[in-house]
């Protein structure tokens, strides 16, 4: 069996490779015999499905174009599947094993351990240990969402996903369209930065409130990705980091404690309240609805209207 899905995966990496034009699915099973022995339409769509990923797990470059009668097509471009000479010095390759290290405990450990033996392939010295210690300290990024890997995938592959969001200040998740542009962590979060087609406008989405599976799409993307995505700047906007006024808010004893990190100053009032000056920037209201009943807005009136009109949105359901 694993020679056989071997000789099938070269003989659909040769075919790709080696075709000036997207070739359709129709034409691929036509050109391979494996996929001809398909016992109905089903079995080898789930089995190409099952190749193809595996072609790009492997780190072929296979490109998705879909021409004028809406029929998809596949294709592997030379000059995108080509690894010029590598040569390293020392410290780009203790670079790389750190690289490499941090995400052995995450859900990339297999694709990073697979960078590395392409690496080998293309000159990295064979001496070179990835996983030697090279500090006291071990970096180290949590990876826990199920909606990474997928996300991952179709960031670099350029799909489209539909997925149910839940927002922070909704009792039901929203399904949404997506083109997805990159993927990055703050704080201690996932956060996914792309297209939301049903807004029309650029969205950062945390990982922890997507639920369920995320969903791929045919068909290319509607708008250009940026050079440069800005998930940190974009997700620290929304969140209130960047902040141009103060707030005043009364706070329950004993809890909110990311608020109070970010005070600027803390009176005690009694009665188990607290009142806290804290910095107010764009997206603070959607923050604040966060800690419920142990928050209350003092001033601007703004502020708390906005919050007042989030948490009977909540109420509502």
């Amino acid at each position: 069996m694993a020679i056989a899905k071997a000789e099938r995966l070269m003989n659909l990496a040769l075919c790709l490779l080696g075709t000036r034009r997207p070739l359709s699915k129709r034409e691929l099973r036509e050109s391979i015999e494996a996929y001809l022995e398909a016992g109905s339409d089903d079995s080898f769509n789930r089995m190409f499905e099952r190749d193809k990923d595996d072609l790009r797990e492997l780190g072929l470059v296979i490109e998705t174009v879909e021409n004028l009668d809406g029929e998809v097509g596949y294709l592997a471009r030379r000059d995108s599947n080509r690894l010029p000479p590598v040569t390293l010095d020392a410290e780009e390759a203790a670079a790389l094993g750190l690289a490499a290290k941090v995400w052995q405990q995450a859900r990339l450990a297999g694709a990073a351990s697979g960078a590395l033996q392409k690496l080998r392939a293309a000159g990295l010295p064979e001496d070179f240990d990835p996983y030697e210690a090279h500090g006291a300290l071990e970096p180290h990024i949590p990876v826990h969402e199920a909606a990474f890997e997928p996300l991952m995938l179709a960031c670099r592959d350029r799909r489209p996903v539909v997925f149910d969001y839940r927002k922070a200040t909704a009792a039901h998740p929203e399904t949404r369209q997506v083109e997805p542009w990159a993927l990055e962590c703050w704080r201690g979060h996932w956060y996914l930065a792309g297209w939301d087609r049903d807004r029309g406008a650029e969205r950062v989405f945390r990982l922890s409130r997507i639920t369920g599976r995320v969903r791929s799409r045919a068909g290319r993307y509607t708008v250009e990705v940026p050079d440069v995505v800005t998930v940190r700047e974009t997700v620290a906007s929304w969140a209130g980091e960047i902040a141009d006024r103060s707030a005043l808010i009364r706070l329950r004893t004993g809890s909110g404690y990311p608020l109070r990190a970010k005070a600027v100053s803390v009176r005690e009032l009694g009665d188990g309240w607290d009142e806290l000056e804290i910095p107010y920037g764009h997206g603070l209201d959607a923050w604040l609805v966060e800690f419920g009943p142990d928050v209350v807005v003092l001033e601007p009136a703004e502020l708390r209207a906005d919050v007042v009109d989030r948490l009977r949105a909540v109420a509502k359901g």
